[in-house]
């Protein structure tokens, strides 16, 4: 391997590092706050670049179907699990956000699609049809185990991403997509050819990080949400609502998950279930990380996209084999060195 050979490789594992970076920050996230490892999250990157893919083409895309459907599910569940509780005001916010909103996102999609609008309102159109489902998701599927074990979360989690898989098939089909890229310049450092794309995922995954670090560490909201990843029942006695906590919580993953969608869409042809692998690679720089640390999760982020490269470089047979080898040595490492702590209720 020659040193122009090393630069290429290093670019396309920063690139990767960054999206993974932004998958890995919302897995988390959503641990910290709700104690669910959330396996579906990859599915908000293929959904969201698949939603891109069809605007682009000034077809309407099956993602507001989608979204309605998870809206009646939602209200549906809300209703069955609090009936007993039930007030005009609760029914009020159901109706809302569970049925208005996604009816609204239909027929706005509906309008917009065959316009062509541009790439800035696709990408917009995208997030506000992708975001709300993480609200969604949570309290069908995750607010009435909320006090149930984390295997019992974990085994949801898998509920939830085999059904989110079949509703893609279903919704988006069999065919992959690719997307425009957000800059088509380029330019090059000395033998290294540098895409606008590649920019464009650095800044956007850099912007995003700032962001989501100013949002808990200046914002009431993200001081509430840490408060409840710190201690939950210390969090419910100062008044804190931990249910709307996890909503917030979903709401933010399916933002970074969009975006991620969007980044990685003119990078790779995109599929119904290609949010798996990226979901999977990104849980491994959050296990490094120790589903703990923001900081180094986003370096280990960096540190399995390069190792990614190498070893597509090296094996490209066995690239996803040997990616996923990386977390045992940090797995064999906790199970000795990390004390035991019972979970608690």
């Amino acid at each position: 391997m020659d040193t122009t050979i090393f630069l290429f490789l290093l670019q396309d594992g920063v690139i990767n590092g960054a999206v993974y970076a932004l998958v890995a920050i919302a897995l988390v996230l959503v641990f910290a706050v709700t104690r669910v490892i959330f396996v579906p999250q990859g599915e908000f990157v293929a959904f969201a670049a698949l939603t891109v893919a069809a605007l682009e083409n000034g077809i309407v895309p099956s993602t507001p179907w989608l979204l309605l459907a998870l809206g009646i599910l939602a209200a549906i569940s809300d209703v069955v699990w609090h009936f007993r509780v039930l007030t005009w005001k609760r029914v009020l916010r159901i109706a809302v956000l569970d049925l208005t909103l996604p009816i609204a996102l239909l027929l706005l999609t509906q309008a917009l699609a065959p316009m062509k609008l541009g790439q800035l309102v696709n990408i917009l159109l995208a997030i506000a049809l992708i975001t709300p489902m993480g609200p969604m998701i949570y309290r069908i599927a995750f607010e009435p185990l909320a006090h149930s074990s984390v295997l019992v979360l974990l085994m949801a989690a898998f509920g939830v991403h085999f059904s989110l898989i079949g509703l893609g098939l279903v919704f988006f089909g069999p065919e992959g997509s690719g997307t425009t890229p957000l800059s088509s310049a380029s330019f090059s450092l000395g033998d290294l050819v540098v895409t606008g794309q590649s920019v464009a995922v650095l800044i956007v995954t850099a912007v995003l990080l700032v962001l989501f670090a100013l949002f808990f560490g200046r914002t009431l909201l993200g001081k509430a949400l840490r408060a409840c990843s710190s201690n939950r029942v210390g969090a419910r006695v100062v008044g804190i609502p931990t249910s709307v906590a996890g909503q917030f919580s979903f709401a933010i993953a399916a933002l970074l998950g969009a975006a991620s969608g969007i980044l990685v869409g003119p990078l790779m042809t995109v599929f119904y279930d290609s949010g798996f692998l990226i979901g999977l690679k990104a849980f491994v720089a959050a296990i490094i990380g120790g589903l703990v640390s923001y900081p180094l999760t986003v370096i280990a982020a960096l540190g399995v996209g390069f190792a990614e490269a190498l070893f597509s470089f090296w094996a490209s047979n066995f690239k996803e084999v040997l990616v996923f080898t990386l977390i045992i040595p940090v797995l064999a490492w906790r199970s000795i060195y990390a004390p035991y702590h019972e979970e608690s209720e």
